[in-house]
């Protein structure tokens, strides 16, 4: 049976922004789904992915892409047969840390300076990176104009989802993990994802000199190859 790979976006991105990862891995013949992720909360957002994961016969590989690293990281162990975890410049929380605790454990994430705010009806605040000031702090090594369609496109998730802790059953403790990052992110500091690679004892840790926190759009066959990696273990018993 083919192995899926799931998708799942981070914040200030759609599932667009998966496409030249997409491509290679359908020629290799996987399946691929790019999950939707609602990014208005941790434990939300997870079990969303979690009845997703849930649906799928046969193997499958998480993908996490910035805060969807934390949601991978919250889906139940037992909701399918789930080879593997790659964080794409991903956060890969422990029990009870937030992605903005661990953006903020070291030096280097210059995000809330770039970010604007709207209150909600239901309380909430979402947040989203400034139009003018997207292509610098989000994808620095994107020509202007392709971070111009992604500044317009970009979804906002909510202050709440970033500051809710993770859950007590990590899943990296329990599968293989694989990370990819750029050398100049600014929106996760490249110390922390090496923290994050090395606690988390990854099979394969790559660091892209240059790139930015869009990984999976500038270097996207890098990505892949990770993802492919992950997808050649065999299903657990």
């Amino acid at each position: 049976m083919r192995t899926t790979i799931v998708l799942v976006h981070g914040a200030f991105a759609e599932s667009s922004s998966w496409n030249d990862v997409i491509d290679p891995l359908l020629e290799a013949r996987l399946h691929v789904i790019a999950a939707a992720n609602p990014l208005r909360g941790l434990a939300a957002d997870a079990a969303a992915v979690t009845d997703l994961v849930r649906s799928i016969d046969g193997p499958v590989v998480l993908v996490g892409h910035s805060y969807g690293g934390a949601v991978i990281t919250n889906v139940d162990a037992d909701a399918g047969e789930i080879v593997g975890l790659v964080y794409v410049a991903g956060f890969a929380p422990d029990a009870g840390e937030s992605c903005f605790t661990l953006a903020g454990k070291f030096p280097g994430s210059t995000l809330g300076e770039t970010l604007e705010t709207v209150a909600r009806r239901d309380g909430t605040t979402d947040l989203s990176i400034a139009l003018d000031r997207f292509n610098e702090q989000f994808c620095a090594d994107l020509p202007a104009n392709v971070a111009a369609r992604m500044a317009a496109t970009q979804r906002p998730i909510t202050r709440e989802a970033l500051l809710e802790a993770s859950g007590e059953r990590p899943l990296w403790k329990e599968l293989p993990s694989w990370f990819v990052f750029g050398g100049n992110d600014r929106n996760i500091p490249v110390a922390a994802q090496r923290y994050m690679a090395e606690r988390a004892s990854a099979q394969r840790a790559v660091e892209i000199p240059g790139a930015s926190h869009a990984v999976a759009v500038s270097q996207p066959y890098i990505a892949t190859d990770l993802i492919l990696n992950a997808a050649s273990l065999p299903a657990p018993a």
